[in-house]
């Protein structure tokens, strides 16, 4: 059984565990940050895009005044893969609710030349001080009890190749999105999960960023196959997530000239809505 199937002995706490350790970047001076990108969060030999949106999100924090990202939109440039990368950080504005910056994660090439792969532009503010007034007519996704959904481990690869990040989530796809895994995928743009990581840690806001882009594509269930890179993600953080696990739903409306727009949302376990995206992905027609 793979490592994301079973459950830890002992939960994780905010801070130390896996997700935080691999996210963690080391300040080389001001606005300059080292880390080495793990190759526990890839898919093939590529590093998923909400990982690396949580590990810019993270030099953001350090560098702004407030803690949490309120809005952050990220521009894929190039694949970033597993191995050292610099994070440089930019202070745009600093106000008294919110202050701006702006990131960009660089690798080397092979004639040790930067090559940018990620560029992004947040505003972050303290999720704590916002006030409890809340009026949506939005509502959970209905997602059958966590035990009667399906994970990883339950089937195929649904992308030939190494799947490393499977094994650091707890994911559980509602059986009613999953006809892909079956050869049989309806049609619908939807995927909806209970979704956690594998240690137990609880949800923060940092790992929402996470959470927006670590389902199996939309496209699979439309009947596409392969991998699905993101050009462009924004997330919106809404509320500190309360401890326990997580509710995602992901539908995709429209797909042309082989692109396609996934919106997210996410879902604590008290009802509440603790974050929203949308991403343009690239498709592989044919």
């Amino acid at each position: 059984m793979p490592e994301g199937a079973s459950a830890p002995a002992a939960p994780a706490v905010i801070g130390a565990g896996e997700f935080d350790r691999d996210t963690a970047v080391t300040r080389r001076a001001p606005g300059v940050y080292d880390i080495d990108l793990s190759a526990g969060w890839t898919i093939i030999s590529a590093v998923n895009g909400g990982y690396l949106l949580a590990v810019l999100g993270r030099a953001l924090a350090d560098t702004l005044p407030h803690p949490d990202p309120f809005t952050i939109t990220a521009h894929y440039l190039t694949a970033s893969h597993p191995g050292p990368a610099v994070v440089r950080t930019e202070t745009v504005r600093t106000g008294r609710t919110l202050s701006t910056g702006q990131a960009s994660l660089y690798q080397y090439d092979d004639h040790g030349n930067e090559v940018e792969r990620i560029r992004v532009l947040a505003s972050y503010g303290d999720l704590a001080d916002l006030p409890d007034d809340v009026r949506t007519t939005a509502k959970p996704p209905a997602i059958p009890p966590l035990e009667q959904c399906f994970g990883p481990e339950d089937g195929p690869a649904p992308v030939e190749g190494s799947s490393a990040i499977a094994d650091r989530l707890m994911l559980k796809l509602d059986p009613s999105t999953l006809g892909w895994a079956l050869g049989a995928p309806s049609g619908k743009g939807e995927m909806r999960a209970w979704f956690g990581l594998a240690d137990g840690r609880d949800a923060d806001p940092l790992s929402l960023l996470l959470t927006v882009d670590a389902l199996p594509p939309t496209a699979f269930e439309i009947g596409l196959k392969g991998w699905v890179p993101t050009v462009e993600l924004t997330v919106h953080v809404r509320h500190r997530p309360a401890p326990g696990p997580l509710r995602v739903a992901i539908t995709t409306r429209n797909l042309a000239g082989g692109f396609l727009e996934e919106d997210a949302e996410v879902w604590d376990s008290e009802d509440r809505l603790v974050a929203q995206s949308r991403q343009l992905a690239r498709v592989r027609l044919g």
